[in-house]
């Protein structure tokens, strides 16, 4: 299924782990629930459908067009794609559900950052049906990508620790009591002798289980948004948009004077909110502080990520900006393609943020046996050091100290931080996720 996200139309603050985000998340086969179906999907497949979600509308028109004529032009072609993926959805829902979102978060979303040249009643108003829309179709996909990395981590957490699981042993067995769609297809922890391997099993199907109820729940919620009175109103409202923005007076100046200073409004508040990340401190290769401050008590995860998940949101604003403007700055395009560069490092930084807070979770249970919470226990760290590692990247591109709100190319301002070790930006790790995205 797709990924991702955020609550989102989107809003100044990210929501938590259930935040639909983008993306970045991958697919994985699903299954059959009551009367929907779910088309699996290969890590191929789903990298090639990627794009048509996410790439940007054509150019918003000719620099000598008003700001109004610009802004109405992009929002009538992400309603057009919004109206022809909800003709979709009988045929490829998946697909469908993700152009949904991406429609959704990027019309909400400009509609927020120019939010002067539109009606503020009935722009707030569609905004709120926006981010409970995407936000709503973006949870099953979530958990989908989640249970997916989660398990090809222990198998490959497992495989490291015990090379040769010949010795024998049985996969973990369906514990078959949670309704909905089948795990996906992820080759299960291997059974050796060590002390991981031996765990592995049965926190592989304690994460299983409690991750397909999750997306159970998920997959009931989206059904019932799709047919409610709520979801077929917002709907009208997009079909009417297709063809009528209500505009204000600021919307009748030159799109090249009125545009550009509300999109530069939008990096200014990237700006100081990546101003006031530790990037000197996540510029530290293989970040051991961050990880063991990650597992205390005095620094939890939620205060360590929320302000990353904030540049997330902020950067996605950013983006949308420059497509609205794409036409009218002649540096446009070098600019939105360094922030989609940044975009995918903080994707790959949320999706190992939420996989650590679910076996977090999962290790809170209850009388589990010592060797499931030993594997769970080496998991978490495991995405921990994945966070670090998205870090670490991000820090590298991001240009701190330099007063810009875009992010220029990797190099020594980049890593000025007192023992930081210079080298390449380190790519996905290895249990990132083929075809990742962002929105």
């Amino acid at each position: 299924m797709a990924q991702q996200q955020l609550p989102d139309s989107p809003p100044l603050t990210p929501a938590g782990s259930g935040d639909p985000g983008p993306p970045a998340a991958a697919p994985a086969p699903g299954g059959t629930t009551g009367t929907r179906t779910t088309q699996a999907r290969t890590p191929q497949s789903r990298t090639a459908a990627a794009p048509t979600a996410d790439a940007g509308p054509a150019p918003a028109g000719p620099p000598g067009g008003t700001a109004g004529g610009t802004l109405a032009r992009y929002l009538h072609d992400q309603a057009t794609a919004f109206l022809r993926a909800l003709s979709l959805r009988g045929e490829h829902e998946g697909d469908a559900d993700e152009l949904l979102r991406a429609s959704a978060r990027r019309i909400g979303g400009v509609l927020h950052i120019y939010a002067p040249l539109t009606d503020p009643v009935w722009a707030e108003s569609l905004r709120a049906e926006l981010g409970w829309l995407a936000a709503t179709l973006a949870r099953e996909p979530q958990y989908t990508a989640r249970l997916a990395r989660l398990l090809e981590a222990l198998r490959r957490l497992s495989a490291a620790a015990d090379p040769d699981p010949a010795a024998g042993g049985k996969a973990p067995a369906d514990t078959g009591d949670v309704p909905g769609p089948p795990a996906p297809a992820v080759p299960p922890p291997p059974a050796g002798s060590g002390p991981l391997a031996l765990g592995a099993a049965r926190a592989g199907a304690l994460l299983e289980r409690q991750l397909t109820l999750a997306r159970t729940r998920a997959h009931s919620a989206t059904l019932q948004a799709m047919g409610s009175s709520r979801f077929h109103a917002l709907a009208d409202n997009i079909a009417v948009l297709a063809s009528e923005v209500p505009l204000t007076a600021a919307a009748e100046g030159p799109a090249a004077t009125v545009l550009p200073p509300l999109a530069a409004q939008a990096d200014r508040r990237l700006a100081d909110a990546a101003g006031a990340l530790p990037l000197l401190r996540a510029a530290h290769p293989y970040n051991a502080e961050a990880v063991q401050a990650a597992l205390g008590t005095e620094l939890t995860a939620d205060l360590q990520d929320s302000p990353w998940h904030q540049v997330r949101v902020l950067l996605r604003l950013s983006r949308y900006a420059a497509e609205v403007c794409r036409g009218i700055d002649p540096d446009g395009e070098a600019a939105a393609q360094r922030l989609a560069e940044a975009a995918v490092l903080l994707a790959r930084h949320r999706e190992a943020a939420e996989c650590a807070a679910a076996v977090a979770a999962a290790a809170r249970t209850p009388r589990i046996a010592p060797a499931t919470a030993y594997a769970l226990g080496v998991l978490h760290a495991d995405q921990r050091h994945e966070v670090e590692a998205a870090r670490f990247a991000f820090s590298r591109l991001w240009q701190p100290g330099s007063g810009a709100s875009r992010p220029g190319p990797p190099g020594p301002a980049a890593s000025a931080a007192p023992g930081s070790a210079p080298g390449p930006v380190p790519g996905p790790g290895p249990n990132s996720v083929p075809g990742a995205r962002t929105e």
